[in-house]
């Protein structure tokens, strides 16, 4: 995998769009091949080649079986270093982004998640979604692309992972010889998020169901209590044993389903609980969602609550090691966002060495009501349009 430090908060308020757009059309075509050629000679090997834009990062990464390695590595940086990034491609890849821009708008259980970090980090560039405006990509040309990829698509924003049986030798054989020629770049320049109030927003939407999004402001991916968070996290809303899920479904049967996650970029984080249910639910699924932050505030953990919790994650992290893909993945990402490189073993370990105190200060500096952001979705009747937060407070 080649990823390249920037991504959607780094884009200037005239391209919103421009890393996603620019992450499919090198994809078009190289200097030495079409995406026909690319794709018979990747699916050949045995593998696929994909990529993903981020807040922080764009990746491109090819995965193969172990004898066609080479094919993995050509692939994917013939399209990072050599892309044409010309009129055609740029213009049909255009179309293919506005129609996946279209779909998300349509696939309320995802656009719930995009919504909710626009509102979060409003005002500050990490509210800039990966899609970006569809207006503003609809009229960007193959000139912009090429101007962006030739100032970001750089070193020192270049940073090259790999992971399975990858002959590391030839791996940074192949990235030197690939990569050392794209110089003469500079990292962008960030600035951290303030801390945002709370905000109730509703956004009307065309699904049957509402979909809702209650969550807080959280730390950066160097925070020492970054891993308490995600106890606490995987305490209110990681599975069927989860103190939301008991609540607010299996007691209560007010959605199908609810989960809290943290969403992390560098310098900041966001912990959100999300769920659907009819109109005539929300408001007593959100009441007891708030409910539940309080309880845990009030009377802390239960016996045993949080070693299930760890259980549970590291069960979680042990079974995504199995796909090389998810190595790949996390490893990417976690350098990315804070330089972090650590083991599977590392990782359990700093699970395991969170303690109920950890879990607890954290609850107290992050579940606070005057941080509550709630954003929900869908057609929503009077009382969900014009609801009144303050019933939230915790």
């Amino acid at each position: 995998m080649i990823a390249v430090a920037t991504g959607s908060r780094d884009e200037t308020e005239d391209v919103l769009g421009i890393s996603h757009l620019l992450e499919h059309t090198v994809f078009r075509e190289t200097g030495t091949r079409d995406s026909y050629q690319m794709a018979k000679e990747m699916e050949g090997a045995g593998g696929e080649m994909n990529a993903f834009t981020g807040r922080e990062m764009t990746a491109f990464y090819g995965i193969t079986i172990r004898e066609t390695a080479d094919v993995a590595r050509e692939l994917v940086g013939d399209i990072v270093a050599n892309p044409l990034i010309n009129e055609k491609g740029t213009e049909l890849e255009k179309k293919i982004v506005l129609q996946e821009l279209s779909m998300i708008r349509n696939e309320p259980d995802t656009y719930i998640h995009d919504l909710f970090e626009s509102t979060l980090w409003r005002g500050h560039k990490l509210s800039q979604d990966e899609g970006g405006d569809e207006d503003l990509v609809r009229g960007m040309t193959a000139a912009d692309l090429r101007g962006y990829y030739e100032e970001k698509y750089r070193v020192p924003n270049l940073a090259v992972y790999a992971a399975g049986s990858a002959n590391i030798e030839e791996t940074v054989a192949w990235a030197e010889e690939t990569l050392d020629g794209m110089s003469g770049g500079q990292r962008n320049i960030r600035s951290a998020p303030g801390t945002p109030v709370s905000e109730y927003r509703f956004v009307k939407g065309d699904a049957e169901h509402c979909h809702v999004a209650m969550g807080f402001p959280s730390y950066g991916a160097s925070h020492p209590d970054r891993m308490a968070v995600s106890m606490l996290s995987a305490v209110l809303g990681s599975g069927t044993s989860s103190r939301l899920f008991q609540a607010v479904r299996e007691q209560k049967a007010l959605v199908y389903s609810v989960y809290t996650t943290v969403a992390q970029c560098s310098d900041a984080s966001s912990m959100t609980t999300y769920m659907s249910c009819t109109d005539d639910n929300v408001i007593e699924a959100m009441e007891t969602t708030a409910g539940v932050f309080a309880g845990l505030l009030e009377n802390g953990l239960e016996d045993g609550e949080l070693e299930r919790a760890k259980r549970l994650i590291k069960g979680a992290n042990v079974r995504s090691m199995e796909s090389t893909e998810h190595r790949l993945y996390r490893l990417g990402v976690n350098h990315m966002l804070n330089g972090s490189t650590e083991s599977l073993e590392e990782r359990l370990a700093r699970i395991d060495a969170v303690t109920e105190d950890d879990v607890m200060r954290v609850a107290g500096d992050i579940l606070r009501g005057d941080r509550l952001n709630t954003v929900v979705l869908g057609k929503g009747n009077r009382r969900i349009r014009n609801y009144d937060p303050a019933a939230l407070a915790l």
